[in-house]
């Protein structure tokens, strides 16, 4: 059995892959593209329209990207106070209000207790001084140390 190399191997290294004109295998009629093709850093003729636009940030990378972060929804001790007035209960999940975090900024006037995922010390130092109390979830690391 003879192997033979795949026509499409020939065609590597080629610009076209040997369909002459780039337009004629694109795939998108006579429009030269779909969406914002031809938009790229040689597209004279689309550059300054491009740039009035989108602006200097359309062409090229910037920034970090984060894959995987979880999102934290926080809310501050005066608007926690604001909730409290709001509702009449001295008891509060606020994974029921959507918040998963509390931080210190503001002040706190009542006795409360707040169940919550996340909390900065100075939010629990805070409540804690008005006499409140904190309930954050036991992490499942302390949860071994314990039992040795």
């Amino acid at each position: 059995m003879i192997n033979r190399r795949k026509k499409h191997r020939k065609s590597y290294g080629k610009r076209t892959h040997f369909h002459g004109a780039a337009k004629k295998w694109r795939g998108a009629g006579n429009r030269g593209g779909r969406g914002m093709a031809g938009t790229g850093k040689r597209a004279d003729q689309k550059k300054t329209a491009i740039l009035k636009l989108y602006g200097n940030k359309y062409f090229g990378r910037y920034g970090f990207k984060t894959y995987n972060k979880p999102e934290i929804i926080f809310i501050n001790l005066s608007d926690l106070q604001k909730l409290v007035d709001k509702t009449n209960k001295t008891t509060i999940n606020l994974k029921e209000f959507g918040y998963n975090k509390i931080l210190g900024k503001g002040n706190i006037t009542k006795k409360i207790t707040v169940e919550v995922e996340m909390a900065s010390k100075k939010a629990i130092e805070k409540i804690e001084k008005k006499g409140g109390k904190v309930i954050l979830p036991i992490s499942e690391e302390s949860g071994e140390d314990s039992e040795e």
